[in-house]
Order: structure tokens, then sequence, then C-alpha cells
């Protein structure tokens, strides 16, 4: 299976960022054969609709599952009309989600938000261990 992280830098020991849309790298990662590599995020840059183009981007490297700290509305519709099933983060290490997740540690990110349109990177989330 496929899965997509958003992530601050395009190493293996980075963090997960805390805004999808605007998150610098993916990191997609193959479950079955541990193959990795890191997608740029041109969405990052955009004026406006980051996550949706975000998550587009995720749709397109064939991702089956996304990882993340949360989500907003437009993106969600985008990566579920895809069938791209969406799990909550638990820290901010990239690699301790991955391996929760292939312990089934993780639960679904049911909390979606409206969106932070025109913000950018403000917003934090008090809820990520560290």
């Amino acid at each position: 299976m496929k899965i997509a992280i958003p992530v601050n830098e395009n190493n293996k020991m980075t963090d997960i960022s805390m805004s999808f849309g605007r998150a610098p790298y993916f990191l997609i990662v193959d479950t079955v054969s541990t193959e990795s590599f890191f997608l740029s995020n041109a969405a990052a840059a955009s004026e406006g609709g980051a996550g949706i183009k975000a998550a587009q981007l995720v749709v397109d490297s064939q991702a089956e599952a996304l990882l993340t700290p949360r989500c907003g509305k437009n993106a969600a519709e985008i990566l579920k009309a895809a069938e791209v099933k969406i799990y909550k983060t638990e820290t901010f290490s990239a690699e301790s989600n991955i391996e929760a997740f292939q312990r089934n540690q993780l639960s679904t990110l049911e909390e979606i938000h409206a969106g932070f349109h025109h913000h950018g990177n403000k917003h934090e989330n008090s809820s990520i261990k560290r």
C-alpha cells in the first residue's frame, strides 16, 4: 500500500508538516516494498486552493492513505472521492507515524475543518506529541 505524508524536509528524519496544503514535500512510502520518495509540493506557494492542489498531488501519486494532523474540507472531498483514506498522525516524526500506521495504531481523521483559506502556516495543532 502506498501512503502519503506531508513533511517539512526531503529526508527520512523529517517532521510532519502541520499544514497539509502548504507542506513543502510529500513523503510517499510503499509499505510492501519499503521504497519511498519525496514529491515537491508546488501548491505550497499557491495564493489559494493549496489544499485542493495538494490533494490532487496525493491522488496522482497513487497513494491509498494519507497520514496528516489535519485536513480541510475541500481537500478531504477530493481524497475521499479518490478513495484515499485519511489517518490522523500522533507525533511530529514521519517515521514514527509510518510505524504506527503499519501496526494499525492510527485512527481515521474525523475532524475535517473548513480550511485555512489564505492563512498559510499560521495555525498550529497542540494535540500533536513530540
